[in-house]
Formats: C-alpha cells, sequence, structure tokens
C-alpha cells in the first residue's frame, strides 16, 4: 500500500507548501493553509482525445510563420448580450468561466442558451441539482430541444466516459466547485481537486475543440472560489452580478483572450427566465412627472455601449457634529474630492452639510465621465432648484474647477439625442472632435464648474 502524502495548500492563491505556515509567502495572507491529501492514483489518467474528431493534432515543434492564420469561426447564441460580452460568440475549444452570487441566475442563464442552441448537440452537467429540478426549470423557461442532454454526476472519469459516447460540440458545468477526480484523494471544492479538474476540461477543450462554459462560485468577499490559478487557466471570466432587490442583472467580462473585456450585458430577471436589455437607458432613468431637485442624467459608456443614467443626490444640514457622506454604486472618494472643488472654487459650503449619492437602477459606475453630472446634481440639491429635465451631461472635473474633455463623446450626443434630450452640456475641449451640424440635440460647451452654475442657475 502507498504511503498517503498531503500538502498544504494557501485557500486565497493555490500556493502549495510541504509544512503549515501561518503566513502565505506568495500573497501575504494569513492563516489560509490547510492541509489536503495529494496522492495521486498509482493508474494514470487516461482521458486521451486522440480518436474524439477527425483533426490531427501533432505535439512538434514548428516555426511561427509555417502556421497558417484563419478567422476563428464563432458559434453565435441567440442571446445578443452573451454574444456581445464573448466578442461576437462562442469560440470553438475556449474555457470560460462564469462566477456569480447564489441565486443570481446564472445556471437559469446557461440553462436557457444551451436549450436555445437546437443545431448542435448540448451536454449540461449538474453536480448541484437532480435531472427533476433541472426539469422543472426548463418547463418554467417554457423551452424544449431534443439536442439537449443532462447528466448529474461528479466525478470527472464518469463525466469523461458520457463525453466520449455523446460526442457534444458545447459543455456547461455547474459548477466547478462539485466535480471530483479520482486522481486526487481530497474532497470536492478544494484547491487542488478544483485545480485538477479545471485543468481536464482545459485539456479536453484545446484538444477537441469544443467549447466548455464552467460555472463556478464566489467567496464571502466576492471573489471567484478555488485558487487564482483557475482564472489564468481559462480563456474568459465573466462576472455576473446584481442586486438581488432589482430586477436587473449586469455580465462583465474580467478577462476574455477572444475580445474586449469592457463589455457588459443586461438582463432583466423575469418569470421565464433572462431577458435582453436591448435599451438599458430608458430602464435606468425613472419616469417622473413633477421636476425634483438633486437628479440629474449623465451619459456615460460601458465597454461598446453608451448609457443615460441617472445620479440622484440630496443635500441636508448635518443634525450630528460629523456630516455624513453616503454613496451607492459611486465611489466615495471621488465624491469627496468632488465637493472638496465646489467648496473651493464655487464657495458653497458642503462642510456641515450631509452628502447622498446614489446611481439609479442599482448599477455601479467607474466612468469618470459622470464627474459633471454628480456636481450638478449636488448642486441643484443645495439650492433646492430642479434642473431643467431635457437636459443631460458627460465631462470630467479637474481638481482646478476645469471641465476635462472625455472620449467617444459622439456615441453620447446620438444616445442622449436618441431618447429625446433637448440639450448636452460637455467640455469645450471636446470640440476638436465635434461636428456639430450631425446632431439635432443643442451641445453647449462649457469649461469651467463656475459657467455651469451660472448657465443653470
Amino acid at each position: 500500500m502507498s504511503k498517503v502524502k498531503t500538502s498544504f495548500f494557501c485557500q486565497n492563491c493555490g500556493y502549495e507548501s510541504v509544512k503549515w505556515v501561518g503566513q502565505c509567502p506568495s500573497c501575504g495572507q494569513w492563516n489560509t493553509f490547510v492541509e489536503e491529501l495529494t496522492q495521486k492514483d498509482s493508474k494514470k489518467n487516461d482521458n486521451s482525445w486522440k480518436d474524439y474528431n477527425d483533426e490531427k493534432r501533432t505535439n512538434r515543434t514548428i516555426p511561427l510563420h509555417a502556421i497558417k492564420s484563419s478567422e476563428e469561426k464563432r458559434l453565435p447564441t441567440s442571446d445578443t448580450e452573451l454574444n456581445r460580452v464573448l466578442g461576437g460568440g462562442i469560440v470553438p475549444g475556449s474555457l470560460v468561466l462564469v462566477a456569480g452570487e447564489p441565486g443570481i441566475g446564472k445556471s437559469t442563464l446557461f440553462l436557457q442558451n444551451g436549450l436555445w442552441l437546437k443545431d448542435i448537440p448540448v451536454l449540461y452537467i449538474s453536480g448541484e441539482e437532480s435531472e427533476q429540478q433541472i426539469k422543472m426549470r426548463a418547463d418554467r423557461l417554457g423551452l424544449k430541444n431534443e439536442n439537449f442532454y443532462l447528466l448529474t454526476e461528479t466525478s470527472t472519469q464518469i463525466i469523461f466516459q458520457e463525453i466520449k459516447k455523446l460526442k457534444p460540440q458545447l459543455v456547461i458545468v455547474d459548477s466547478i466547485q462539485t466535480l471530483q477526480t479520482p486522481f486526487i484523494d481530497s474532497s470536492p471544492g478544494s484547491v487542488s481537486q478544483i485545480r485538477e479538474c479545471a485543468a481536464e476540461f482545459q485539456r479536453f477543450a484545446k484538444e477537441t475543440n469544443t467549447p466548455v462554459f464552467l460555472i463556478g462560485h464566489i467567496t464571502k468577499d466576492g471573489s471567484i472560489a478555488g485558487p487564482k490559478i483557475l482564472e489564468h487557466m481559462v480563456d474568459t471570466v465573466l462576472q455576473f452580478e446584481g442586486d438581488r432587490h432589482y430586477a436587473y442583472r449586469i455580465l462583465r467580462t474580467l478577462k476574455n483572450r477572444f475580445g474586449s473585456t469592457a463589455e457588459l450585458g443586461i438582463y432583466e430577471m423575469t418569470d421565464e427566465g433572462m431577458k435582453a436589455v436591448l435599451n438599458p437607458s430608458e430602464i435606468l432613468i425613472t419616469q417622473k412627472e413633477d421636476q425634483l431637485s438633486g437628479i440629474a442624467i449623465a451619459a456615460t459608456i460601458e465597454g461598446m455601449r453608451p448609457l443615460l443614467i441617472e445620479v440622484q443626490a440630496l443635500v441636508t444640514q448635518s443634525v450630528y457634529g460629523t456630516p455624513q457622506r453616503t454613496v451607492s454604486g459611486f465611489d466615495l472618494r471621488r465624491l469627496q474630492l468632488l465637493l472638496a472643488v465646489l467648496e473651493k472654487r464655487g464657495g458653497f459650503h458642503f462642510g456641515m452639510k450631509d452628502v447622498f449619492l446614489n446611481i439609479a437602477g442599482g448599477i455601479k459606475v467607474e466612468d469618470p465621465s459622470i464627474d459633471l453630472a454628480v456636481l450638478c446634481s449636488l448642486l441643484s440639491s443645495y439650492e433646492d432648484v430642479p434642473l431643467p429635465q431635457q437636459i443631460c451631461f458627460a465631462g470630467e472635473v479637474g481638481l482646478s474647477g476645469e471641465i476635462r474633455a472625455v472620449n467617444r463623446i459622439e456615441q453620447r450626443i446620438a444616445e442622449a439625442e436618441k431618447l429625446g434630450f433637448e440639450k448636452i452640456i460637455v467640455s469645450k475641449y471636446n470640440q476638436k472632435g465635434l461636428a456639430k451640424q450631425k446632431f439635432n440635440i443643442e451641445v453647449v460647451t462649457m469649461g469651467r464648474v463656475e459657467e455651469v452654475y451660472k448657465y443653470l442657475f
């Protein structure tokens, strides 16, 4: 009988050590080392994919110039948002990791995408739910597909035996943390199990040219569960996020070897599953009849798509000694910076005021071009004067009170025009890239914060 071998693994980054250490030498975290069995089975992992498809792969050295470059044929899905986030469709042989909080809708999203692909055999592997649960969900979605196959199994050896029989052209694994390979003796969800199972799927994807989606869990602090090496192994990392109190969900790209990492897809959670939101600007601006103070509309860009979002501010007299600064969906330090600019350049005394700021719709914005809208909503609440309804803003504010130019201004103006706005205030330094005659919306250019204040109030 072979001797049992154990190692200590850092639960944060996957660093391996022969003995327990208090602080991880790789990532610097304390008390993250856990002992795991690492004795691999003496029988070799024989998942070879030589006969899987007709393509002959040769593992020999070849000069780069001898390789013929070909455009990667993508598999488009019926989901426009998923296509956008992946960069135009599913790339054959790609390994995609999708992570998100429990109950956010990851399984629903990929079950419906698998059911929509009717031309190719799709295998959905579930280690978390029974066949009955998945059937109930598919009935609720109201989708039928003769080419959709289901496997409820956690052992990778059995999974790959079934894959060899079925030869699917798309594999969805829900979830990678529940799988277990017989070649490692530790429990499912441990660092070594996740790493080994992901490596087996990576080998399968690359050797057979079959795309694989791995659904993953996230930890309490919001990072993807398992070792950091998991994110390095895969081609694309998607984060599925959203506030569970809102119906809207955002699919973000954190890493993409086949496209842009700045893309995002927006979904609405409905009874019939996830519905792609084609015009997010309309849902992010609340329809109101009365004019209210403290509300400004910002023209922002997320990835390649322009969005109009509503910025809400509330400025009140501070009751307690220390004034509060509370934000939702915006950077708190950025708000303090803008308040300092108003205090110094405009002479407004925010020092004794409580300031609350909210980006409507539950989304988080990092684009600096919403500075001007934040500033105008603060001034509107401070003066208790509503801003004109048909006006929006796009500009970054500098520390000396100047309004700085922002990129892709034409797209922002076109989006504002499409939604029926009459005026957009932008930086005067954006005039170079602006052809005024193209738009049916009045483009007002300003250089400093004081000018905006005089213009609006």
